[in-house]
């Protein structure tokens, strides 16, 4: 039976696992999958793209396709959410990253009007105005994760929240001093691929999809207090939940 892109793709992934092909290796070009494997060109070109999609290599404009050097994020929701940490004035971010350099860049803060799907989460009327925080963050100079966070402006645009720097703790230690404090949270969670704004924001190689997470932050009395929506590079992360019954 003739070899499928999977299965070439399955012998070049036990290769990089294996660290016969090491981190910053060039892989088999198609012309050599082809003659080595026996298969046509557009299954070499499939086998090549899964590994990409996988978040494993990364296809590189007129040199070939690299085994992947940058180790992923382990993000570890219950973790990254605890209020132990942002409590302690540590941000939510430093949770996925560790000692990892990492920073946020083109931050933008500004009120505005919810959109339709926002206010309806948040309880707001139509139109009613939010503090929006927009700001991409990057590891070891690699941009892996856009966010959009919405927050009631009649509870926030005094405080920090409506600022740059939020200070230690950052949103959720705000929120907490005034009086809305997190303790409950929603996670919605579906991958798709990207608009050509989304992928350019985050540099994405060709074939990578994304993780969209919506994050609803909600008080002790289920009052909805922020809403972030979250756009993950597929090809980085790792999605860890701890469950109990």
């Amino acid at each position: 039976m003739a070899e499928t892109a999977r299965d070439i793709a399955d012998e070049l992934r036990e290769r990089i696992r294996s660290g016969d092909l090491a981190p910053g290796k060039r892989l088999p070009g198609e012309p050599a999958l082809v003659k080595q494997h026996g298969v046509a060109k557009e299954t070499a070109r499939r086998a090549l793209m899964l590994l990409v999609t996988e978040g494993l290599a990364v296809r590189k404009k007129g040199s070939g396709t690299y085994v992947r050097e940058f180790q992923p994020i382990r993000r570890v929701a219950n973790k990254r959410l605890a209020q132990e940490g942002w409590g302690d004035g540590r941000s939510i971010w430093s949770a996925d990253v560790g000692e990892r350099p990492m920073s946020v860049t083109g931050l933008r803060v500004y009120e505005a009007p919810a959109p339709d799907d926002v206010a309806r989460i948040l309880d707001l009327a139509e139109g009613a105005p939010v503090v929006v925080r927009d700001r991409l963050f990057t590891v070891e100079g690699e941009p892996v994760q856009a966010a959009i966070s919405y927050l009631p402006a009649d509870l926030v645009r005094e405080s920090a929240i409506a600022q740059e720097d939020t200070g230690p703790g950052g949103t959720y230690a705000r929120l907490a001093e005034l009086g809305a404090k997190p303790v409950r949270f929603i996670e919605e969670l579906r991958s798709r691929m990207p608009s050509q704004e989304e992928t350019d924001r985050l540099h994405l190689t060709e074939g990578t999809p994304v993780v969209e997470i919506y994050r609803t932050a909600l008080t002790e009395d289920g009052r909805p207090v922020e809403v972030n929506r979250m756009l993950l590079d597929a090809g980085v992360y790792v999605m860890e939940y701890h469950i109990t019954g």
